[in-house]
């Protein structure tokens, strides 16, 4: 007797809840981020999850100069540099990951990672820098941070070296920079060394700043006056100044500079643009 396959169908009442809950039929970034965060009002999304959901989704629309480290905040090693040099500045600076350079910044010859140096302890006079040298990743400003997250994955590396049109170092980006777009700040033990580093200058006027930097950081830094009485943070400055939680590439002047932001969830603001040079 031959057997007739039969196709199971969901029970209309799953298929409608479903189709209730989840609407994803959304044809834009923004329209797909609004049911979200309408799921998200009914229990259906944990206001964690919908933030690591809105940071996936926004991730695709940022580029490696708006979170890379910038030049001047660049932790390296010479090539020729000696081994207990080398150690000093890592204990100074508490990182795993070096760029080593020949003679300036523009001349990245690798990256060094710290526990490749364990190798030689107990027989540091015979420390050799190229057999623990290891190729750096070189990518442009322009590049999507979507292209070098998986560009991260395939190489199974950490670090990259970021370049400007002209081919000269622009700064670095960290897979921990890409993650932490998608999760929010990952914080660890060195974090608290520069407050500064909340505010990143990419030239031509324009900076990037977290928007949970201090009030008082940030106005020493561009000798602006923001009430810092209602406020502690610029997130909370720019907040009120729009009246709402604004949304992706909104914009407003504040002081003669123009606040953009790069990134925001249904909370609070994430990260901003701060240009001073173009705020009319």
């Amino acid at each position: 007797m031959k057997h007739q396959k039969v196709k199971l169908k969901p029970p209309s009442w799953l298929k409608t809840w479903f189709l209730d809950k989840f609407d994803l039929s959304a044809e834009t970034s923004d329209e797909l981020v609004s049911r979200l965060r309408s799921a998200q009002k009914k229990n259906i999304l944990a206001p964690n999850s919908l933030s690591m959901m809105e940071g996936v989704i926004q991730v695709d629309n940022l580029q490696v100069r708006d979170i890379m480290i910038p030049r001047s905040h660049i932790q390296f090693v010479f090539h020729d540099d000696k081994y207990h040099d080398i150690l000093t500045r890592i204990l100074d600076s508490g990182h795993s990951r070096y760029p080593v350079l020949d003679k300036n910044l523009d001349d990245v010859e690798g990256v060094l990672l710290a526990k490749d140096l364990l190798k030689y302890v107990g027989r540091e006079d015979e420390f050799d820098m190229d057999d623990i040298l290891r190729p750096a990743i070189v990518v442009p400003e322009s590049q999507k941070l979507e292209s070098l997250l998986a560009h991260f994955r395939r190489s199974r590396n950490h670090m990259a070296v970021v370049v400007d049109e002209y081919s000269g170092t622009a700064g670095l980006v960290t897979i921990e920079d890409v993650l932490e777009q998608i999760v929010g700040e990952i914080d660890d033990e060195h974090d608290h060394i520069d407050d500064k580093l909340d505010i990143r200058k990419h030239g031509d006027g324009r900076f990037t700043v977290l928007a949970g930097t201090e009030i008082s950081v940030f106005n020493h830094y561009f000798k602006t006056t923001l009430p810092d009485t209602a406020f502690d943070t610029v997130g909370g400055v720019v907040t009120n100044e729009f009246g709402k939680i604004p949304k992706q590439h909104e914009e407003l002047i504040i002081e003669t500079m123009r606040f953009k932001v790069l990134r925001s969830d249904s909370r609070r603001i994430q990260l901003l643009e701060v240009n001073t040079a173009q705020a009319a």
